[in-house]
């Protein structure tokens, strides 16, 4: 396994920006990641039939309480287990009617592999994103940026979104 945070050494401006990456809603609308600029980002690998989709509802709790500065960013995957099954519609009324989510969901994709999107190419790989490499080992990994854009923290999936170091660096940065 591996550490609760995987923290960035320096605050060293990535090779790419995350602001220029498409990526579309699950209603397939475009989303302008730059429109999130000056706020923190904490990007999400969900799914609807998962061990830890409990998670969606403390995801839902950390919106509603930090959105003033924090955008949180489900991302649906099923490349673990098969876990996300469900067309954009049947994950939008799944996550709306069981944990009330109104934080950004987009289209669902793949976050590793030979058609990992361009998205989580930047999250893992430091030759786009300037700070670090990883890999994503299962659904509900988090990846936390700054407002600047810039990748600082990869969260354990098993750490809940309202973890104290969470919080912590949400409140103090």
């Amino acid at each position: 396994m591996f550490s609760l945070f995987s923290k960035s050494k320096s605050k060293s401006t990535p090779m790419e920006s995350i602001y220029t990456i498409k990526i579309n809603a699950l209603n397939g609308s475009p989303i302008n990641l730059s429109d999130y600029k000056g706020k923190y980002i904490l990007f999400v690998n969900v799914a609807s039939e998962c061990g830890f989709t409990g998670q969606y509802e403390d995801l839902q709790k950390l919106y509603e309480t930090y959105q003033d500065k924090l955008m949180i960013i489900g991302v649906p995957c099923n490349q673990f287990g098969g876990q996300e099954p469900g067309s954009a519609n049947e994950i939008q009324e799944f996550c709306k009617v069981n944990y009330g989510v109104t934080f950004l969901i987009t289209e669902k994709v793949d976050v590793k592999g030979d058609n990992q999107h361009p998205l989580y190419q930047w999250l893992t790989q430091q030759s786009k994103n300037g700070s670090s490499s990883s890999s994503v080992k299962w659904n509900f990994q988090k990846y936390l940026l700054d407002e600047e854009g810039r990748l600082v923290r990869v969260v354990d999936p098993q750490t809940l979104p309202t973890d104290e170091s969470i919080i912590s660096w949400i409140e103090t940065n």
